[in-house]
């Protein structure tokens, strides 16, 4: 009999059951790499243009519309055409601004990955939420990204806490739920104050967003409410 030495010893490779692996790219590009003994066959697997969206979509119907505060809203994206949006924030990355001709938008590409830095794209995301109009906030799903956004525009132009901000989140949208790594940045949040005051106290957000529009967030791409 064989010690189990001298079998590994004896093992051919070539006795190996072919292995095929399927690699999605972040751009939906697939391909089919197959094992062979030590050869390794690289071929392109054909997916359909639409399907070929580099993450698992969320294709269910979400129609609940949670109020944060007057002017802060969260819910689903398929009410655009009944209540009036003026801008969009896009936080998804590698999804397109459907309608350019309708609405002001602005694309900050965020990966939704723990390792992801969040806190680099708040001021930017912030100083567009503070325009005049009616934000949408998206992203891919409105579970993550998008309510890490507004949670992080909470603390930095209400001055609240990162436990009040995420409290009025998840009470607003119980779906909310963002990544790990992006609660734990949050949490250790900072916003960068002016004088002693954040640079947008809640006083002066609540009465410009109130007389100028509403800003809400969503799950896929269009739109909700008006103040």
């Amino acid at each position: 009999m064989q010690s189990l030495t001298q079998e590994i010893q004896s093992f051919s490779r070539t006795r190996l059951r072919k292995q095929c692996t399927r690699v999605t790219s972040l751009s939906g590009r697939r391909i089919i790499e197959t094992w062979k003994g030590s050869t390794i066959t690289v071929v392109e697997d054909p997916v359909p243009p639409e399907k070929m969206l580099g993450y698992v979509p969320d294709t269910s119907w979400d129609l609940q519309v949670g109020f944060v505060k007057p002017y802060l809203l969260l819910g689903d994206a398929n009410r655009t055409r009944f209540i009036w949006v003026s801008h969009i924030l896009n936080v998804a990355f590698g999804v397109e601004n459907v309608f350019p001709d309708l609405f002001i938008y602005k694309t900050v590409s965020i990966l939704d990955h723990p390792d992801t830095d969040l806190l680099q794209y708040m001021q930017d995301c912030c100083d567009f939420i503070q325009q005049k109009g009616v934000v949408l906030v998206h992203c891919n799903a409105g579970v993550s990204r998008a309510p890490a956004v507004v949670i992080g525009y909470l603390m930095s132009c209400d001055g609240q806490p990162f436990e009040d901000a995420l409290s009025a989140v998840k009470s607003a949208r119980p779906a909310s739920s963002p990544n790990p790594g992006f609660l734990e940045q949050l949490r250790n949040y900072k916003p960068p104050t002016m004088n002693g005051s954040f640079f947008c106290s809640g006083v002066f957000c609540v009465l410009k967003l109130l007389s100028n529009g509403a800003v809400l967030f969503s799950s896929n791409s269009t739109s909700i409410i008006t103040q």
